[in-house]
């Protein structure tokens, strides 16, 4: 059986430079080394119903137990990043939860009348974004789990705890 997830997992942030964003979490809160998915390609992927996919970097890395995402989008195509943010503004974009049924997750938060945003399929997990912007003031991802995911995150997790800022790599690979 695998592990329970209550709670946020990961705090994600729309970033003007992933690089520089990068820099800052790691001088200030000792986040990193962070792991880069430059123009990021999905399997399947819906905003608001259609296939609109827009072009996004991430940067993934950790600051102790909690996973920092960071977020840039390279043009300017509809997004759940771009309803939240226009151009020239950025900040706390989403706080994602591992969840075990994905499926009763997404229908629970759909009955709290949150609206489903956006949804992907990538790397083998399903991913869905709610806007709970009215409730907690930035957008909520259920995250599916599987197996290698949570190898993924527990190598990225363990590459922090041996992190120097300013003394390592601040991009792994």
């Amino acid at each position: 059986m695998q592990p329970t997830f209550p709670g946020v997992f990961q705090y994600a942030y729309f970033v003007a430079d992933i690089e520089q964003a990068a820099a800052q979490f790691a001088e200030l809160l000792g986040a990193g080394p962070f792991f880069v998915a430059p123009h990021h390609k999905t399997t399947q992927f819906q905003y608001k119903g259609q296939p609109i996919e827009a072009d996004v970097s991430y940067a993934f890395g950790y600051a102790g137990d909690a996973q920092i995402q960071l977020i840039e989008q390279h043009d300017e195509t509809p997004s759940i990043y771009r309803d939240m943010f226009p151009i020239g503004s950025y900040g706390l974009h989403h706080v994602a939860r591992l969840v075990q049924d994905y499926e009763w997750e997404k229908k629970q938060l759909s009955n709290k009348g949150f609206d489903l945003a956006c949804e992907l399929y990538a790397d083998g997990v399903w991913a869905s974004y709610f806007d709970t912007r009215a409730a907690i003031h930035c957008y909520t991802e259920l995250h599916s789990i599987s197996d290698r995911i949570l190898k993924t995150f527990d190598h990225w997790r363990a590459s922090n705890r041996t992190f120097q800022a300013g003394q390592d790599s601040l991009f792994a690979r």
